[in-house]
């Protein structure tokens, strides 16, 4: 446990960081995983709806510092490509 002011100060801080950083990560998972789910289910009208959505949670996270910007298009652009490739 620290002793000085800042240090304790800096404990809290990381502290609500991280409950943000996971509710972040988190959701973007989660949309990620709905919109392979609708690809899967061959509904595309399920599948670019969940892709807007994915996409919006994917930037967040980038803009926030939680994924790396190619990380965060590799992902988008390989969601893209498969609702694209839907019949």
């Amino acid at each position: 446990m620290p002793n000085i002011k800042s240090a304790k100060k800096r404990v809290r801080s990381n502290a609500k960081k991280r409950e943000v950083n996971t509710i972040i990560n988190s959701s973007m998972r989660t949309a990620i995983k709905n919109c392979e789910k609708a690809i899967k289910a061959g509904s595309k009208e399920d599948a670019s709806k969940t892709l807007n959505i994915a996409i919006q949670r994917v930037d967040k996270a980038m803009t926030s510092g939680n994924v790396h910007k190619n990380k965060a298009a590799r992902l988008k652009s390989r969601l893209t490509k498969a609702v694209n490739n839907m019949k």
